[in-house]
């Protein structure tokens, strides 16, 4: 009877290690995730407008000794930057919301851009993921796409001298208007939240926030 006793002991004592070890390696894990977040400056990514983040991919390849230039907002013929190295890359950048996904047009844009500008390669690059369709197109098409978690991985990598949170707060947004009114948004800060407010406030109290998407 002892001998049961005592392996029953024994096996509820080796079952709460199991879950114990188990917990702690969550924790670590997520304490590590966070850690690394941090350092990426992916918060502040996920603030950005589409513009913002452009022009800290720019930084960001630029620090990798990449010519790279942010085409014009409109006309761009499928490319955001195009980036001039060993080889000439046209890249798309993606500014999504977590819950959104990049679907396949991107990766159809991109790939007409590529031949428009005369580039080896085509990339797309997202804060966010994409789509099951984007990827089996751009495996097709022999586009490079670039997903939050590569990106996390290549910011730490790199460690830019220009940081997210700079760009977000320096660099101006693109111009919006304001739904209600008309007039222009500009960016207020408020309890240390930047945020786009309309220009004729007070008589129009419209606030929306950087990110649209």
């Amino acid at each position: 009877m002892d001998n049961v006793f005592q392996g029953v002991f024994y096996l509820f004592l080796i079952m709460i290690l199991v879950k114990l070890s188990q917990f702690t390696y969550r924790v670590l894990r997520e304490r590590r995730y966070m850690k690394e977040l941090a350092q990426s400056g992916m918060p502040y990514i996920d603030k950005m407008d589409g513009r913002q983040f452009e022009f800290y991919l720019q930084a960001l390849f630029q620090q990798l000794g990449n010519k790279i230039q942010v085409t014009p907002s409109s006309g761009d013929f499928g490319a955001d930057l195009v980036m001039k190295g060993k080889e000439k890359i046209v890249i798309q950048a993606k500014r999504y919301s977590a819950k959104n996904r990049v679907s396949l047009s991107a990766v159809q844009e991109v790939y007409a851009a590529k031949a428009y500008y005369k580039a080896k390669q085509a990339w797309v690059v997202t804060n966010s993921y994409f789509t099951k369709q984007a990827k089996e197109l751009a495996a097709a098409c022999d586009v490079t796409l670039v997903d939050r978690a590569d990106l996390q991985k290549l910011i730490n990598e790199v460690n830019p001298v220009f940081k997210a949170r700079e760009i977000f707060e320096n660099i101006t947004p693109e111009p919006r208007k304001c739904p209600k009114c008309g007039q222009d948004l500009v960016v207020r800060d408020g309890n240390g939240t930047r945020f786009l407010g309309c220009s004729a406030f007070p008589e129009c109290r419209h606030t929306e926030k950087i990110n649209k998407q």
